[in-house]
């Protein structure tokens, strides 16, 4: 993991943070040598769902359904 110094941090800030987030990696921000602060690319909340969408639903799907309409039962 790559780590700056507070003072390199400082002078290169935006760039640091685009740098996170594009290729999505974590710097770690040092004072005197000693880790203080971690900078890390967000994560979204909402994840992908695979199959979110996809379901399609054919006629009335609250009212009972009767025996005519089963197949197995013929």
């Amino acid at each position: 993991m790559e780590s700056l110094s507070v003072s390199e941090f400082r002078a290169m800030c935006f760039s640091v943070l685009n740098e996170v987030n594009r290729q999505k990696k974590r710097i770690i921000i040092t004072k005197r040598g000693k880790p203080i602060a971690e900078v890390i690319p967000h994560e979204s909340e909402e994840k992908e769902i695979p199959l979110a969408d996809t379901d399609v639903f054919m006629g009335d799907i609250i009212s009972p359904v009767s025996e005519d309409d089963w197949e197995a039962v013929k």
